[in-house]
């Protein structure tokens, strides 16, 4: 049982890593912003350290994400779609930054489901 827990912690902190790298902010900027030690940051996203449900909450806000989904509900559903943010968000971070506002504007303007 003890290598369910940490295989689900370690499943969580790497969603809190995609989700703060898709954010765009380094672990000192996301420390700085929740008031935690960057080096929880790190052990969090690393599945050393478990994470409390109000920083659950409080990542959730900061990253602009689902409390769920860092949470590992509808993991099936999500993964392709995460995997796809995932490199749509390395791409977008290897513009500058006028034209990554420039493709975000765009996107905006794309029809939602």
């Amino acid at each position: 049982m003890q290598n369910n827990l940490v295989t689900e912690r370690e499943k969580i902190g790497n969603r809190i890593k995609d989700a703060r790298i898709i954010s765009g902010l380094s672990q000192a900027q996301a420390a700085t912003k929740l008031n935690i030690p960057r080096p929880s940051i790190s052990e969090i996203e690393s599945g050393k350290r478990k994470v409390t449900a109000e920083e659950i909450i409080q990542f959730a806000a900061l990253y602009k994400v689902d409390k769920s989904w860092l949470l590992l509900e509808d993991e099936d559903k999500d993964l392709k779609m995460n995997e796809h943010v995932l490199f749509a968000a390395r791409e977008l971070n290897k513009l500058k930054p006028e034209d990554r506002d420039k493709v975000i504007d765009i996107i905006k303007m794309l029809p939602k489901k």
